[in-house]
């Protein structure tokens, strides 16, 4: 049975019946739990579909496993959904994570269960649906779907008293941009009479959206800013610590990152393929300024939970640094280590999350001296932690390699003192790891690790740690299998701000009267 043209729809509404089943089930037990793993086990046995019958031969920026068909008439939406270099393995990603997430919660979440797993099976439905729509409204509405079971999770199952201020920072922070954001994609509806993303795409690259360029500009800049806050790039990271520190550790493995550096990459690049190589400047500063701002609020951070936080950021900013590149290397960096990054950062917060059961801290002046007792813990980290920084062999080091040296080979103004700037982030983000590493494991006996005696990962916890650890080492050694599709992608999105790198260096050598001219003829033929 061939399910290719039907296996996105399959994707989204496994989940979705999933929560809803679970929602009519009743709270007994351990039924959420198994309920919630069966759901999210099929869901991820059906993403490896996308990967084993993906037509790697396919001409660059087709899109694969489509559907298409007429939704609502007026306004023109329609139901349509594919996938390509760029948003196949982050498909496959979310997949893999939603079951590490129920296995991690197990026993963490012991009140309110309904309410937590059904939150969380609609959050990987409000993901898979940004990553696959290829019409904007529709991608709108999975956009914001995804707001809402979060800023719940957080204000519900929060650590501390802290958890709403939290939840309605986050809340604000994405809401108001992607308010901001609904008007652009109604004004591109007003003058194109289309939502759909590949049409955009081929007026945006013959110039045909809009003769205004300053309210092109405008509306790019309404699609960059709240994606740039969901990201999020700095200085625009004001509800990053707090979420992190709130959120259950499930919800936290997938809160940042992901779906705002997708969205940078598949709209603002391709419909706003000029505006963005505009600001490409401003954008590799604020990657390279983002890399050591984040790394110096970790290396003095006492709290965790905020050291991950603020780790997150350095890491986030260097994927905009190398996609801001617009270098082939640096595309396929940033594209790589989104991947990277966010499975490195899954289980740093799993591990976060496994020690914060056991002690109930994430203060690290509490801890000191527990490689003895937890080897298998500290095994863990250490593997982590060597993944997250870099290690040669480890699947950190391939993308900021790539970064690195595709930022390196920009054409951007002060490429190369921003490239300068955030290669000092290798050496903070090995410092501030390594000595956390040396606190909790290594130093002497803390006041928790005296007082209280922890235990060492049990079967479920190697269940969940395992696959990731076996990915460290596998996408660091063979890379190719990942970049094989994402240089596909990389290579279009390069060539295609060459092109307009290009007509903006003409139009910037045009005579004014000429362009004027030019404009009126545009404008009379059409």
């Amino acid at each position: 049975m061939n399910i290719d043209h039907s296996i996105l729809t399959i994707l989204i509404l496994v989940p979705l019946a999933g929560a809803v089943l679970l929602a009519l089930l009743p709270d007994k037990g351990k039924l959420m739990q198994w309920g919630a793993l069966a759901v999210t086990l099929v869901t991820f046995l059906l993403t490896l579909h996308l990967p084993f019958h993906y037509d790697y031969g396919a001409a660059s920026g087709t899109f694969q496993f489509a559907t298409d068909v007429p939704w609502i008439a007026s306004p023109a939406i329609r139901y349509h959904l594919g996938v390509d270099g760029l948003s196949m393995w982050l498909v496959v990603l979310t997949g893999l994570l939603a079951p590490l997430g129920v296995l991690v919660s197990w026993r963490t979440i012991d009140t309110r269960k309904k309410t937590f797993y059904v939150l969380f099976l609609l959050q990987q439905v409000a993901m898979l649906g940004v990553f696959v729509s290829l019409d904007l409204l529709l991608y709108y509405s999975f956009w914001e779907l995804s707001l809402i079971p979060m800023t719940i999770l957080i204000a519900t199952f929060g650590r501390t008293e802290n958890r709403r201020r939290a939840a309605i920072k986050f809340f604000l922070y994405a809401f108001i941009p992607s308010a901001i954001l609904l008007v652009g994609i109604l004004w591109l509806y007003v003058k194109t009479g289309t939502f759909d993303l590949p049409q955009l795409a081929q007026l945006a690259a013959t110039h045909s959206i809009s003769n205004n360029s300053a309210a092109l500009w405008l509306c790019s800049l309404a699609f960059l800013v709240a994606f740039a806050v969901k990201v999020p790039v700095f200085p625009l990271h004001g509800w990053l610590s707090d979420a992190i520190s709130e959120a259950p550790t499930a919800a936290v493995m997938v809160l940042a990152g992901k779906l705002g550096l997708y969205s940078i990459l598949r709209f603002s690049f391709g419909i706003f393929p000029e505006q963005s190589h505009r600001i490409a400047p401003l954008m590799l500063a604020l990657g390279a300024i983002g890399i050591v701002y984040g790394a110096l609020l970790a290396l003095v951070q006492k709290d965790l939970k905020r050291l991950a936080a603020y780790a997150t950021l350095s890491a986030l900013a260097f994927i905009i640094l190398g996609v801001f590149s617009f270098t082939i290397s640096g595309l396929d960096g940033g594209i790589f280590h989104i991947l990277s990054e966010s499975l490195s950062g899954a289980a740093f917060f799993m591990l976060l999350g496994i020690l914060y059961e056991r002690y109930g801290t994430y203060d690290m002046r509490e801890y000191g001296g527990l490689a003895a007792k937890l080897p298998w813990m500290v095994t863990m980290f250490v593997i982590t932690t060597l993944s997250l920084v870099g290690l040669p062999m480890l699947n950190g080091f391939v993308g900021e390699f790539l970064i690195l040296s595709g930022s390196m080979q920009s054409t951007i103004a002060q490429h190369t003192a921003w490239t300068v700037l955030a290669t000092t982030g290798v050496i903070l983000s090995a410092s501030y790891m390594l000595w956390m590493i040396q606190r909790i494991f290594y130093g002497n006996l803390g006041i928790k690790s005296e007082n209280v005696k922890g235990w060492d990962l049990d079967a479920r916890e190697h269940l969940a740690m395992w696959p990731l650890v076996i990915l460290f080492l596998v996408m660091g050694v063979a890379s190719p299998i990942w970049l094989r599709v994402i240089d596909a992608a990389g290579t279009r999105i390069a060539a295609t701000q060459s092109s307009s790198a290009n007509t903006e260096a003409r139009a910037l050598q045009t005579p004014p009267h000429v362009q004027i001219m030019t404009a009126s003829a545009h404008t009379e033929a059409k």
